[in-house]
C-alpha cells in the first residue's frame, strides 16, 4: 500500500479534530459539548478516509483486470492469427492441388 497518502489523510485527520476543539472551546461550549464535537470530527474524519481506502481497493482491483483482459485480448490475437494462417496455408494447398489438376 501506498501508505504515505493514508499519512496525509490521517494528519488531515487530527488537524481536523484539534480545530474543531479549538472552536468548540472558543465558543465558550462545556466538555461534553466539546468531546461530542470531535467525536462527531472524528467520525467524519474516518468515515472520508473509509472512503478513501475503498476508491484506492476498486482502482488497484479495476487495473489488475484491467490488465488481465489485456492479456486474454492479446493470447486470443494470437490464437486466431495462427488458426487464420493456417486456414489460409489450407486454402492455398486446395487452390494449388485444383490448379495442378486443371493444367493435368
Amino acid at each position: 500500500m501506498d501508505t504515505r497518502e493514508y499519512v496525509v489523510d490521517a494528519l488531515l485527520l487530527i488537524i481536523l479534530v484539534i480545530s474543531t476543539l479549538i472552536l468548540v472551546f472558543n465558543l465558550n461550549f462545556d466538555l461534553i459539548k466539546s468531546l461530542a464535537a470531535a467525536l462527531m470530527m472524528i467520525s467524519l474524519g474516518g468515515l472520508i478516509f473509509l472512503v478513501h481506502w475503498k476508491v484506492r481497493r476498486i482502482e488497484k482491483t479495476l487495473t489488475q483486470r484491467e490488465r488481465m483482459i489485456r492479456m486474454n485480448m492479446e493470447e486470443i490475437a494470437t490464437k486466431m492469427a495462427q488458426k487464420y494462417e493456417s486456414h489460409v496455408s489450407h486454402i492455398d494447398s486446395i487452390v494449388e492441388e485444383f490448379a495442378k489438376r486443371v493444367y493435368r
